[in-house]
């Protein structure tokens, strides 16, 4: 797994990223995670998606998931220049 970048490559701009949990979040979970997009996956997982201001706010989202007791698969960073 590639670590974002700790400084935001894109400046001021949000950092997108994908993030896996195990088990599937009803579409109400979404305001508190940020309006972050919630997609069923088939296997089970939901994936978060979307935009977050820099790496507090990523880690608002770890501890959110940690309080719910979702195991997380996977992060990654999403290179948005094009």
């Amino acid at each position: 797994m590639n670590a974002p970048p700790v400084v935001n490559p894109e400046g001021s701009r949000p950092s997108r990223y994908a993030i896996r949990v195990f088990g599937h979040l009803e579409q109400r979970w979404a305001a508190w995670f940020d309006g972050l997009t919630l997609t069923h996956e088939d296997d089970g997982v939901t994936l978060l998606e979307g935009p977050l201001a820099d790496q507090t706010a990523l880690h608002g989202v770890f501890h959110k998931l940690r309080d719910l007791g979702l195991p997380i698969v996977s992060v990654q960073w999403i290179d948005t220049k094009d």
